[in-house]
């Protein structure tokens, strides 16, 4: 996509990136660190169990080579060294495959963690392409590929040289030494340069390993596109959800207004906000607010408690105080509960004037008394 487009990846991949490129068998992966381990672990396992598989070899070798009469002319008995060669080789030989297959194991999970991905175990076509395998021998990775095996060649051979020169004369000893000092002897050799040669390899996984961890963060870099799309895949689209919100509170608004006409009274600031409450009394609880709004919301709700005969008073700073404190559907404060009973003392006083049961009350002072932190 970045290519086709034109971009240029300069984003850092995103933990959605990240993790699908996981699914799919993309981590950064070096083979010469692998290689590296398995190739010194073996050389540690021949160093640790290479005396007892040379001397369990020669116990073989001893037996199966001294048949007397009776046994040679027994075809039954050459099966019974078979128990013989499992009894001498069983530990030391397991001991060297254990060690090598965890070596294995570890060398090619330290870098990228461990990781299976059905997805890049299944076949492609793309592998199969000519011109995609001819790209990708000419390209970068390709070039890179080819100074390693350069530079390993040199590596070994360098060290090769070097080694054969050091043990030469152990080399040439080894002919007059005593059977099975001289098999015993051979091993260790073998193994001490086998591990020379092994070591060598920590130079190219030195320079490898960084490499390839850095070119697959390279290769998992984003254009500013891809971030964008990613965003809306995952987050949903700004213009639709910003939709889906005004119609949630477009909805929750009409529910609102629903219950503005079983309101107590409604107090206001007086044009800019409007509160609507209640008053529960068979629940003993604080006065809650049941719809609130601000300018053209606000005038919707004086409308309805108009229409509805719900009372309405003015008083500013007790207007704004519950407003800005007490979300619909919740208790006022308890800061709170002295000016909200003086507006409904007057809101129940007058209605019960209205139908002839008791006096007028006086008026309601507009500035009721709030403490300052709930002051707006």
């Amino acid at each position: 996509m970045a290519e086709d487009s034109g971009q240029e990846r300069t984003e850092e991949p995103t933990s959605k990136k990240i993790e699908e490129a996981r699914k799919k068998g993309q981590i950064a992966r070096s083979k010469e660190l692998g290689t590296t381990f398995v190739l010194i672990f073996s050389a540690i396992a021949l160093l640790l169990y290479g005396p007892a598989l040379g001397q369990g070899l020669y116990n073989i070798m001893g037996r199966a080579l001294t048949l007397n009469r009776n046994e040679t002319y027994d075809t039954t008995k050459m099966f019974s060294v078979w128990d013989m060669a499992f009894a001498e080789l069983l530990f030391p030989f397991s001991m060297f495959v254990l060690i090598i297959a965890l070596a294995g194991v570890v060398g090619n999970t330290l870098l990228g963690g461990f990781n299976f991905s059905w997805q890049a175990a299944a076949p492609k076509a793309s592998k199969m392409s000519p011109m995609k395998g001819l790209k990708r021998m000419l390209g970068p990775q390709a070039a890179v590929e080819l100074i390693k095996s350069i530079l390993k060649f040199i590596l070994v051979a360098g060290a090769a040289i070097f080694l054969i020169n050091t043990f030469f004369y152990e080399i040439l000893h080894l002919s007059i030494e005593a059977v099975p000092g001289s098999i015993i002897h051979s091993l260790e050799i073998l193994a001490w340069m086998f591990l020379g040669l092994s070591c060598t390899l920590i130079i190219i996984s030195a320079i490898d390993a960084p490499y390839q961890s850095y070119n697959h963060h390279k290769q998992l870099k984003m254009t500013l596109q891809e971030v964008k799309d990613e965003y809306k895949n995952s987050e949903g689209d700004p213009q639709i959800k910003a939709r889906i919100r005004r119609t949630q509170r477009e909805m929750s608004q009409r529910r609102m207004m629903q219950d503005v006409p079983d309101a107590d009274v409604v107090v206001t600031n007086p044009t800019h906000y409007s509160v609507a409450l209640k008053y529960d009394t068979d629940k003993a609880g604080a006065p809650m607010v049941i719809a609130k709004g601000v300018d053209e919301l606000a005038m919707q709700i004086r409308k309805v408690a108009i229409g509805n005969e719900v009372p309405i008073v003015e008083s500013p700073l007790l207007t704004r105080s519950l407003y800005h404190t007490t979300e619909v559907g919740e208790q006022i404060p308890d800061q709170l509960f002295t000016a909200v009973a003086q507006v409904l003392a007057y809101v129940f006083q007058l209605k019960r004037f209205n139908k002839g049961r008791g006096r007028k009350p006086t008026s309601l002072n507009k500035d009721l008394s709030i403490p300052d932190h709930l002051k707006h």
